[in-house]
């Protein structure tokens, strides 16, 4: 206990320091602009907002991202209350009471209680977070290649069968991840691999220039039919924006409820926040006295899935400072920009730059009583920025994008990367394939190939090291695990479907 204490005092001393602050400020309200943007989120923001990193140290970049991430969190639901049209997917379920509490003129109740359930389920989520990392980064450090293995094998099922879609063009996306992590020169034997003779290709594809294309660019390909279209956004009318004693009360116990729940869902790779709100809306439901009353304005059924949301940002946080493995689209992003930094999360980060695991779960603390600052006495200027038409928006979107790309390595090799990335995003969303799956593959491929040659190395070309290690058996237990319970939700959905 005491070293968690002198831990979380180490951090706090590292976040306060005013370059610091300034920085979780800046990515804090540009992440809540960007989150409250339909279509764009937390993981597009972040890789829109990356070139703002470069040149710097990686505990403020981390810090950064780490802002916009949270940031973007306590934006979503500014979207889906005001115009019924969500910022991300994990803000779908703040339309369901959202958006009636504003046309029976509460707008101001809704964008307030959504603030005020962010900022407590970011802090609950918080505590949780400060008193799992460290023991969970000392046991990883146990891990050999067997067990890294196994876990990376259960981050890619998981985010697979967990997430929401098909599990068949799941697996698809993971495998095109997996053919880009081979393009280069091969590590341990140093063969040149799947570079069709581009030299350029020699040191493999940059997960950034990925992550760019398929999340930054194709947002321009995918809404460039909606230019002209500007939002009915009425400001005048949203009154007070604070809540009632009554209504802090209503809503206090489904924030107690949804928070400890969304920061567990966060834990699992690829959950991810839809399933959280989308969790704690039937858990509201089903405890209120009045279920008929959800879909109609109840204030319960947006203060639920709000804590849900943010805790659940904290909770994915945990395997990616610990364990260096991204359980959502969004941490991929941070992790693939971190390695470019020279920056590799995982248990030795807390050994080896305690300063900067640290740093950021305190700057956490700090950026959540920010956010709730820049949520309730900002919240109608914010709000006014939705009237912001996308032919404005996307250019600004497009430039960041192709910028921060150049910026990586000043190759003009990396811009027809990037554009047949994001042609590949827009096609990819069209067909409905899941994103996150591939740029989970892309960044894990390299190290989940190593792990497997060095186990079956030490093993002599066996496979009985990865069922006879207890910890590496339990990994593959879960990943067969979230396969069945994948399967059975498929069947039961085409079911429901029939």
């Amino acid at each position: 206990m005491d070293a968690i204490f002198h831990n979380l005092l180490l951090g706090l001393d590292v976040s306060v320091t005013a370059s610091n602050l300034v920085w979780v400020f800046i990515g804090g309200l540009l992440g809540t602009i960007i989150g409250m943007l339909p279509g764009l989120g937390p993981a597009t923001g972040v890789a829109i907002l990356i070139p703002i990193t470069y040149g710097m140290n990686p505990g403020t970049a981390l810090i950064t991202m780490c802002a916009i991430y949270y940031g973007a969190m306590f934006g979503g639901s500014r979207a889906s209350i005001m115009i019924n049209t969500p910022g991300d997917a994990s803000a779908i379920v703040s339309c369901f009471d959202g958006y009636p509490m504003a046309k029976s003129g509460r707008a101001g109740t809704a964008l307030a209680i959504s603030a005020i359930a962010s900022f407590v389920g970011g802090m609950i989520g918080m505590v949780f977070l400060i008193f799992l990392t460290e023991p969970v980064a000392m046991a990883a450090l146990q891990f050999g290649p067997a067990e890294k293995f196994s876990l990376m094998l259960f981050a890619l099922t998981a985010t697979i069968t967990l997430a929401e879609g098909s599990i068949i063009k799941g697996f698809l996306a993971m495998g095109l991840g997996f053919m880009l992590a081979t393009i280069g020169i091969d590590g341990q034997s140093g063969a040149i691999r799947f570079t069709m003779g581009i030299n350029d290709l020699q040191d493999g594809i940059d997960f950034l220039v990925v992550m760019i294309g398929l999340y930054a660019v194709s947002e321009v390909f995918k809404n460039y039919k909606t230019l002209d279209f500007v939002f009915d956004v009425d400001h005048r009318k949203i009154g007070k924006v604070w809540v009632t004693m009554a209504e802090f009360k209503q809503s206090f116990m489904p924030m107690m409820r949804a928070s400890p729940m969304g920061f567990l869902v966060g834990v699992l790779p690829g959950a991810g926040g839809t399933i959280a709100t989308f969790m704690s809306y039937a858990v509201e439901k089903a405890f209120s006295k009045h279920p008929e009353k959800f879909g109609k304005g109840a204030i319960e059924g947006l203060a639920g899935p709000e804590a849900a949301n943010n805790a659940c940002s904290c909770g994915a946080l945990v395997p990616l400072l610990t364990l260096g493995i991204p359980g959502s689209g969004t941490t991929a992003v941070m992790l693939g920009a971190l390695m470019m930094l020279g920056v590799r999360p995982g248990p030795i980060l807390f050994q080896q730059h305690p300063e900067i695991a640290w740093g950021v779960i305190a700057s956490m603390l700090v950026g959540n009583v920010m956010l709730l600052i820049i949520n309730l006495p900002l919240a109608v200027p914010l709000v006014r920025l939705l009237k912001i038409p996308p032919r404005i928006m996307l250019p600004l979107i497009l430039g960041m994008g192709y910028m921060g790309t150049y910026f990586l390595n000043y190759s003009a090799f990396d811009f027809i990367l990037v554009s047949i990335f994001a042609l590949a995003g827009y096609v990819l969303s069209m067909l409905s394939v899941p994103i996150p799956p591939l740029v989970l593959a892309l960044i894990l491929g390299g190290m989940t190939e190593e792990s497997y040659r060095n186990a079956i190395t030490i093993s002599n070309g066996t496979l009985e090291i990865f069922y006879q290690k207890p910890i590496s058996l339990a990994f593959l237990i879960l990943a067969l695990m979230s396969l069945a319970y994948g399967l059975i939700r498929h069947k039961k959905t085409h079911r429901k479907q029939a």
